[in-house]
């Protein structure tokens, strides 16, 4: 399969690296020093695209490949899928590539589906990222976020601060170096506390799964997640 990396930070070197170990070629890199070769001839030499950049250019790269017609993998958040006219397009989303991280996604689900009736565990999600990080929360962080929050009838929202106000769920951001991310979701009570956490030590998880994601979307048409891909 040949791919089209767009954004070339260390991300993009991580792809780049196991898509080569998994028999995949590279065959476009578009970064800061050469946007003109993002256009829709070079990139319909491609099977599937991959982007990781950041949230005010992954709207714009996104509707490129669509109008190119190449299927795009993408792991940039921060920004709305209204914003992007995705009926005409080949997209995957995810705020986490990770399978590890995915399967905590799914662990997240369903404690929050057990702790739905017992208001009296105050839950928050905190995340920790390096300082190079633009967005926060993370996607990630989000993401369990909204997952707890269909879950407890109390919460309507969340917030990015530690808040004891009614119906808001806290998501509190650190960034430090090096941290590749964690996520720490807990309930803490007066008689104890229960937690469960993602540990991220590398790119590696992050890159593997965007690769996969790759693999799983060529050749086909609509908008998945990585769900789809893993088969959860």
């Amino acid at each position: 399969m040949k791919l089209a990396l767009i954004g070339y930070g260390k991300m993009g070197k991580a792809i780049e690296e196991i898509a080569k170990q998994r028999g995949h070629e590279i065959g476009l890199i578009i970064h800061s020093s050469n946007p003109e070769a993002f256009n829709k001839e070079n990139l319909q030499q491609c099977d599937v695209a991959i982007e990781f950049t950041n949230p005010e250019s992954a709207i714009k790269n996104i509707n490129t490949c669509f109008d190119a017609g190449i299927p795009v993998v993408c792991g940039s958040t921060g920004w709305s899928m209204a914003d992007i006219h995705y009926k005409h397009g080949t997209l995957l989303f995810a705020s986490n590539f990770s399978v590890g991280a995915n399967l905590f996604f799914a662990l997240n689900k369903k404690l929050a589906a057990l702790m739905a009736n017992h208001p009296e565990y105050q839950v928050v999600v905190e995340e920790i990222h390096h300082t190079a990080k633009k967005d926060s929360p993370s996607g990630t962080a989000i993401t369990l976020a909204k997952q707890i929050i269909e879950a407890r009838p109390e919460l309507t929202h969340w917030v990015n601060n530690k808040t004891g106000t009614p119906g808001a769920l806290s998501i509190i951001s650190k960034r430090t170096d090096p941290a590749p991310g964690t996520h720490h979701v807990s309930y803490a009570s007066s008689i104890d506390d229960i937690e469960i956490i993602h540990t991220a030590h590398n790119r590696t998880g992050f890159a593997t799964g965007a690769v996969l994601a790759a693999e799983f979307l060529k050749g086909k048409k609509g908008i998945y997640q990585m769900n789809d891909v893993l088969g959860m």
